[in-house]
């Protein structure tokens, strides 16, 4: 049982799991509550959670398989009960678990007669095999079998396309959802202006995540999503009318407007400043954000050797941020953690760039 408090005005808002059990390896349930909730506020978590669940949460599959001397997908092997065809769906109900970014390869390599389930793919490090029991082909006689996999990280429902690859590789339709469903019902009570309500939640997950990590997983890109809008300044919003009609146009953060309002107040509120509004390609976003590197601040407090030893984060990677850093900022950061950021940060402000800052 998991209960976390947060105070909302006078009301203290609670969540607990009241139910969770594994049906299986590939099948997971979880039922939560929220409450309590005033009039209307169910139904807008519950609609927005629901979407977010089904829709934004990654997760890893197998989109690719390659296999010589076959001459189409739907061909069969002499020696193998299931044709290819077959193979291939099977391969797409390989459920993993996984962090990993960009693309992996993996291989089966076995020799028959045997039965080729989950357990014979050898996969990266990285990539754990929710149920090793899955059944992939049977082998009836003594030939090899031999397969290279691709393995990829996203989200949502990736529909093959027709390829006309010569070399036996074959795409395969890519579901990334662990959330196999999830559910939402409101419970009201009370009567008049006192009218409260109770969210109750219900998630089946395929054992790549439990309903648990889905909910946190859920949340977190939420609040991803709103976090501009939660740290936006209202003296840097310009609503422009024109020819008198309701329409505005929002004048978005850049670097330069934040680099500006910085200099004017001598270097402070760096961690104001988040790292989603510094051009940087999604992959390296990603990266920085799972290492809780969220603002500037937090940037400038970490040496070229510590990004370094981020997970996934490449040589040219780090370039790009240092790069980005000494465009708008005209700083750089240390190559190792004796030299604080801010005592870097008053020796670069002496020096003026190209646009006068």
């Amino acid at each position: 049982m998991v209960r976390e408090e947060v105070a909302v005005s006078t009301r203290i808002l609670q969540w607990r799991c009241v139910e969770s059990r594994m049906d299986s390896k590939r099948l997971y349930y979880g039922r939560f509550v929220l409450s309590p909730l005033m009039k209307g506020q169910a139904d807008t978590i519950g609609i927005t959670i629901r979407k977010t669940l089904l829709g934004e949460i990654e997760g890893t599959c197998i989109t690719r398989a390659k296999s010589e001397k076959v001459p189409h997908e739907y061909s069969t092997i002499v020696g193998i009960e299931e044709s290819v065809h077959e193979i291939l769906m099977n391969l797409k109900e390989i459920v993993l678990r996984s962090n990993l970014y960009g693309t992996r390869d993996a291989y089966i390599c076995v020799r028959g007669p045997k039965c080729v389930t989950a357990q014979d793919i050898i996969s990266p490090p990285s990539v754990e095999i929710v149920d090793t029991a899955q059944h992939i082909a049977r082998i009836t006689e003594p030939i090899n079998l031999c397969i290279e996999l691709q393995i990829e990280r996203h989200r949502g429902y990736h529909m093959k396309v027709p390829n006309n690859y010569q070399d036996g590789s074959y795409l395969i339709d890519a579901v990334f959802m662990p959330v196999r469903n999830a559910n939402h019902s409101i419970h009201s009570y009370g009567s008049g202006n006192e009218k409260q309500e109770i969210l109750f939640l219900e998630i089946w997950t395929n054992g790549s995540l439990t309903p648990k990590e889905a909910l946190h997983e859920a949340s977190r890109n939420l609040i991803d999503l709103f976090i501009p809008f939660l740290h936006a300044e209202e003296e840097n919003i310009h609503l422009n009318l024109e020819n008198n009609q309701n329409r505005f146009a929002v004048s978005f953060f850049t670097f330069h407007d934040r680099l500006a309002n910085l200099r004017k107040k001598k270097g402070i509120a760096f961690q104001f400043i988040f790292i989603d509004q510094s051009e940087l390609p999604p992959r390296t976003y990603n990266c920085l954000k799972r290492s809780n590197i969220h603002t500037l601040l937090d940037l400038l407090n970490n040496s070229q050797e510590d990004l370094m030893r981020i997970e996934h984060l490449r040589i040219e990677d780090v370039k790009q941020i240092l790069d980005i850093l000494q465009k708008h900022f005209a700083m750089d950061l240390p190559k190792n953690n004796e030299i604080h950021y801010s005592s870097f940060f008053f020796k670069k402000k002496k020096r003026k760039d190209q646009n006068g800052f």
